[in-house]
């Protein structure tokens, strides 16, 4: 990945981690469930998007590293069966 790819990923990391700590403040207040609910499903979908850009970076980088090899079609699988655990 590049170093702008992981200074992004790295901000995005930063920012869920305060998400998780207002959850923790949120149940630690005795928060409404609608508020707890509504900040664990951003926390989830900044992950989901943290996973996802790993894993397109990932997986050309996989990609052009084994283009025209016989490795072509065994990363090709693994990088779908990566893509389907985060979907």
């Amino acid at each position: 990945m590049t170093t702008q790819v992981d200074t992004d990923l790295i901000n995005r990391l930063r920012r869920i981690e305060g998400q998780i700590r207002g959850l923790q403040r949120l149940i630690q207040e005795g928060r409404g469930c609608r508020d707890v609910v509504h900040q664990l499903a951003a926390a989830r979908r900044a992950l989901d998007k943290v996973g996802f850009i790993v894993l397109t970076h990932k997986m050309r980088e996989c990609l052009e590293q084994t283009e025209g090899s016989s490795e072509a079609e065994k990363t090709l699988d693994e990088a779908m069966k990566l893509f389907l655990t985060l979907a």
